[in-house]
């Protein structure tokens, strides 16, 4: 397995199947896995997953865990050589995935990636700097 991907979701339902609609498109061609841990939304976003993306591991919580055990809870289980930790508001490019992976195949001495982020004009964002 080379990418695992965990997306972090707490009642964002809407954002949530069009992230994972772009993490769908992104992985073809690529050994990789998809890990949603729900941390005890309210608004249909478990069943949505579940019927939707039946392929997605979905981890649900019966609370709100928090984000960092949330992440956790699924990179204790994520088979992946490399983890890549997703917003459950982002769309990603059909090549984020494969350039990422890409660029850390050749630079072993990398120990993490950081992606430019654009929103949704076009407009850099300048958070993705930190």
């Amino acid at each position: 397995m080379k990418l695992s991907v965990v997306i972090v979701n707490y009642n964002v339902k809407f954002f949530l199947e069009q992230c994972l609609h772009s993490v769908d498109a992104a992985i073809k061609g690529l050994e990789a896995e998809i890990f949603v841990v729900d941390n005890n939304s309210v608004d249909g976003s478990v069943e949505m997953v579940a019927e939707k993306f039946p392929d997605v591991k979905l981890i649900a919580n019966r609370e709100n865990t928090g984000f960092s055990k949330a992440n956790n809870q699924a990179i204790q289980l994520a088979e992946g050589e490399y983890i890549l930790l997703l917003n459950p508001d982002t769309v990603v490019e059909h090549d984020t995935f494969s350039r990422s992976v890409a660029f850390m195949d050749a630079h072993p001495d990398a120990g993490g990636l950081g992606i430019k982020m654009v929103d949704g004009k076009g407009r850099f964002l300048p958070e993705s700097k930190r």
